[in-house]
């Protein structure tokens, strides 16, 4: 079990932050770029300080399934580095376009555990010129809610945030006392080895509903033990009650099907909340089904239709072991913690009074 996670360092202020530039440094700052390479998306965000923290100014998200095959072979298999290494040469590009001042990349779990991850990120560099940082998973939680804490209710139980990627899932514990001012405080964590991805993997696509029911049961059983382990150390805390909130691919992409969209809208998704016994009871439709029908499902479509059952078994059996009335839902992480890190130690983005 990792320990308490510090989270020093982080930005004074949420995205309603205030600038001390002047408005004619804001009409000359600078780009900034933060790239997460995961173990499914390769996703990557260019924007520029602002009065209210910063401003997108160039986004790129592409399904790379850099762990493929990695839970079996222990390795990044040839075809999975060559779709990922394809799209850092085009996040390369942006960055060139948009000359970015300052960068950081980071790579999670599929490099951590992959045997070539270290040979693939010097492979990346001498091909793409992108210096990719693999980080831990506590450094990983870290960035993630320094990305979406802005979300928390400051006036509500502490906040259980949850990051679903593709080959892990951590879970932190957040005091929302301060949150609009300081960095929160990660009071306890965990990172689970099961992501969409290396889930997803334990089960091939049954054609028979019979076979999917079971193997989506199977799926939520992993979670269990993880998740009883973390409830009792929430206990040890004297932590009955918690404001859940998640981010990742998943929660949007079912929380845009809860909310009947017909098509994803980042406007209406980020921030919402969505009724937690509702959503539970999508993720299990949805992964009782097939492919096919999966596919056919506005904002999830062929993409995600064989990783999303993974993701639905996460979610559901999060939400089950810590249930409540709602769950808030946040387009945001990893990137935008990234962003707020480096502009405010540049000094460009510093909170005002």
């Amino acid at each position: 079990m990792p320990a308490p996670l510090e989270s020093a360092d982080g930005p004074r202020r949420g995205t309603a932050a205030r600038s001390r530039m002047h408005p004619s440094q804001q009409r000359r700052a600078p780009a900034y770029g933060a790239l997460d390479l995961g173990t499914n998306n390769c996703r990557l965000l260019i924007a520029r300080p602002s009065p209210d923290g910063f401003t997108v100014v160039d986004a790129y998200s592409r399904v790379v399934r850099l762990g493929e095959g990695l839970l079996e072979a222990g390795r990044l298999s040839d075809a999975a580095m060559d779709r990922t290494l394809a799209a850092l040469s085009a996040c390369s590009e942006k960055l060139a376009r948009r000359d970015v001042r300052l960068t950081r990349n980071v790579a999670t779990e599929a490099c951590r555990r992959a045997s070539n991850g270290l040979a693939f990120v010097e492979r990346v560099y001498q091909e793409t010129g992108i210096a990719l940082d693999v980080i831990s998973a506590a450094e990983e939680a870290r960035l993630a809610v320094l990305g979406c804490h802005v979300l928390i209710d400051g006036d509500g139980p502490p906040a259980l945030v949850f990051d679903i990627g593709g080959g892990s899932t951590e879970l932190m514990l957040v005091a929302p006392s301060g949150v609009g001012d300081a960095p929160p405080a990660i009071i306890e964590w965990i990172s689970m080895p099961w992501g969409v991805v290396s889930l997803a993997e334990t089960e091939p696509q049954w054609p028979q509903v019979a076979d999917r029911v079971d193997a989506y049961d199977r799926m939520l059983a992993e979670m269990w033990p993880w998740l009883d382990r973390f409830a009792a150390k929430l206990a040890a805390r004297g932590v009955s009650e918690v404001q859940l909130l998640g981010t990742s691919g998943t929660i949007t992409t079912l929380a845009s099907v809860q909310l009947g969209l017909p098509g994803y809208d980042r406007r209406r998704v980020d921030g919402c909340a969505v009724d937690t016994a509702a959503l539970a009871a999508l993720c299990r439709s949805i992964g009782h089904s097939s492919v096919a029908e999966r596919a056919r499902i506005a904002c999830v479509g062929p993409d995600r239709a064989e990783l999303i059952v993974a993701g639905c078994a996460i979610l559901e059996a999060i939400l089950t072991r810590w249930p409540g009335w709602q769950v808030r839902v946040a387009d945001r992480g990893i990137r935008e913690g990234i962003l707020r890190t480096l502009m405010t130690r540049d000094g460009v983005w510093a909170a005002g009074k």
